[in-house]
């Protein structure tokens, strides 16, 4: 049996690629953490994270160095995962300089810079400096009015905006009511 060179080969002809080269990949495979990138995107100063958990999306503002600025509830004492829930159901938050894997905790980010088209970012300067003054500070929180987005699109582009108070107030106001009452059983339970 001859060994032939390709696609074209009579009946009885191994076809293919030459032997030599089975041996070698073609491409050599992708590491794990390249998708993770990929799905993340490299944030840069400035940029909007925005945290996704079941039933709603918790959002930050990258400053640099793997830090992040976001709104948390004022209590300390709660793990992260049901603090973030907590900020939901309170009426004040505290603005904390936070690194972003500890905000994250085991949720997926993405960088989205969701306004851009619409407004104009301000200075990266502007957004950082802002962002740092706001540091300890307590602020008044409403799910609808004064949320988590509202604070890091201020930030960003000089206009708070959130997309999930406008679905609420549209109507999925029911389904996110569950995913949040969803989220509080299923903290209580894991702790």
């Amino acid at each position: 049996m001859s060994i032939g060179k390709g696609v074209g080969g009579s009946s009885g002809q191994a076809t293919g690629p030459p032997l030599g080269s089975l041996l070698l990949p073609r491409k050599l495979p992708t590491p794990s953490w390249v998708f993770l990138l990929q799905f993340h995107g490299e944030p840069k100063p400035g940029d909007l994270i925005e945290i996704l958990h079941i039933g709603y999306e918790h959002w930050a503002i990258y400053v640099g160095d793997g830090y992040v600025i976001h709104l948390t509830p004022p209590s300390d004492l709660l793990g992260a995962s049901f603090s973030i829930i907590c900020s939901v159901l309170s009426s004040k938050a505290v603005v904390r300089q936070e690194l972003l894997r500890d905000v994250v905790g085991h949720c997926r980010y993405r960088v989205n810079n969701h306004l851009d088209h619409k407004y104009k970012p301000q200075p990266v300067k502007v957004i950082i400096c802002s962002a740092k003054k706001k540091i300890g500070e307590e602020m008044e929180y409403r799910l609808l009015g004064k949320n988590c987005e509202h604070f890091v699109t201020d930030l960003r582009y000089g206009v708070p905006h959130s997309r999930q108070a406008e679905h609420t107030l549209i109507g999925g106001g029911v389904s996110l009511g569950l995913g949040i009452l969803g989220m509080v059983g299923y903290s209580l339970v894991k702790t």
